[in-house]
């Protein structure tokens, strides 16, 4: 009894974690990704996707397919750096970057988190109005507070959350994978759209919106902060073990996001595109145009119940990462509430003043998107050091493929502002 009670005394947390049996394990590896990937299905997508599908049909499946691959990738690269340093990627930004490019960091970093609780919050709105006729302004507030039912599970523990985000992904995917099923698809077009090319100036400023709201800078910041606060390796070896359960995690949790990104896009392009409805290029047209193009009412019931649930689930992720960024650009902690409402006030501003919804999602999108190299490229800066990273240090040619991610949102964006102010 004595030796068991002093086993169990000196095991590493890995070790107890395993010690569960195989199976709870493995499954104790995963999560953080999960909670990641919630952002990557948020009502922005629903916009940008829906309206590329409806516009311009099976155009941009590459641009979906690409921006998921890169999602990997990047997700991937965040998550080894919470691992390898025990540091978040704002509070490894504070500390090795000068005092001034830290700061311009940190506004950048808030002004990303007020875009993407814009995009949630306005979606969690229309799911609430399409569901229950609740005007918008109403449901901003609603999904804006109820955000905090979510986040009070962080109390206790991790698992809870993660476990809470991932089931409310598995209802998006269930919504989703039935209306695909329900609208059905072309095969062939489908498979003609992954080859890369674009149609004006819109198609590039959807692109962009695509690439925003699947690579989100966000939780770019936010998953090195949950793998950093997760399970605590003792040595390299567990470090390593460790690791290959977060690129496991990234892989199914990605895949999963990734699935429904696509499902969105071929379902608006099935039902809409060539004589679909008028409007469906809008979240609200979407909706309508399910009920009429598949011929249920379980269809447009089923899309907007995967909106309001992509909105609560993303905009408690949101809220999260923004607590994560003061930290740990700054190192602060601000209330709860307060920084609830930081960025709550511009989506509800958006709301009482009566802008186009979809359209808002969709240039919240845009801005994202330029947000995005802020948070790539010192990713890829720390995670090619060995004094930082250690044995998890990258191969040169994950530096490589990451930096050309890099370098392709870069011109992607610069391709956009151009062809908006010549046009």
């Amino acid at each position: 009894m004595v030796t068991n009670e002093l086993m169990v005394s000196t095991a590493t947390p890995l070790q107890v974690a395993r010690a569960r049996g195989r199976v709870r394990g493995r499954l104790i590896l995963l999560g953080p990704a999960f909670v990641a990937a919630v952002a990557y299905v948020d009502p922005g997508n629903f916009a940008t996707n829906s309206a590329a599908g409806a516009r311009y049909g099976y155009l941009l499946v590459w641009v979906v397919v690409v921006a998921n691959v890169m999602a990997m990738l990047v997700q991937t690269l965040t998550a080894k750096l919470g691992l390898a340093t025990g540091r978040s990627l704002p509070e490894l930004c504070r500390e090795r970057l000068p005092r001034p490019v830290n700061r311009m960091m940190w506004v950048q970093a808030e002004l990303v988190a007020m875009a993407t609780d814009l995009a949630e919050v306005i979606g969690g709105a229309v799911a609430l109005y399409l569901l229950f006729g609740i005007p918008l302004l109403p449901g901003g507030i609603i999904i804006g507070t109820a955000a905090f039912a979510v986040l009070a599970l962080r109390s206790r523990g991790f698992r809870a959350f993660e476990i809470a985000i991932a089931v409310l992904l598995g209802v998006i995917v269930l919504a989703f994978a039935a209306n695909l099923l329900a609208a059905g698809s072309d095969p062939g077009s489908a498979m003609a759209g992954l080859v890369p090319r674009l149609q004006g100036t819109d198609s590039v400023l959807l692109a962009a919106g695509i690439l925003g709201a699947t690579v989100m800078p966000h939780v770019i910041y936010v998953h090195s902060a949950l793998t950093r606060d997760r399970i605590p390796a003792a040595d390299d070896t567990e470090r390593r073990t460790l690791f290959r359960g977060q690129r496991t995690d990234v892989l199914l949790a990605l895949t999963a996001a990734g699935a429904v990104n696509l499902a969105m896009l071929l379902i608006a392009a099935a039902s809409f595109r060539g004589g679909g409805p008028a409007g469906a290029d809008s979240l609200e047209g979407v909706h309508a145009g399910l009920g009429q193009t598949i011929g249920t009412a379980a269809a447009a019931f089923g899309f907007a119940i995967a909106l309001l649930v992509s909105g609560l689930a993303s905009t408690s992720v949101g809220t999260y990462a923004g607590e994560v960024i003061m930290q740990g650009f700054l190192r602060r902690r601000v209330p709860l509430l307060l920084r609830r409402l930081v960025t709550l006030v511009p989506a509800l501003a958006v709301l009482a003043i009566g802008l186009d919804p979809t359209r808002a999602l969709v240039l919240s999108q845009v801005i994202l998107s330029f947000g995005i190299p802020f948070a790539l490229i010192p990713v890829v800066a720390f995670t090619r050091r060995r004094d930082l990273m250690g044995n998890l240090v990258n191969h040169p040619l994950t530096t490589v493929a990451a930096s050309l991610v890099a370098v392709l949102v870069v011109a992607l964006n610069a391709f956009l502002l151009w062809r908006v102010v010549a046009g």
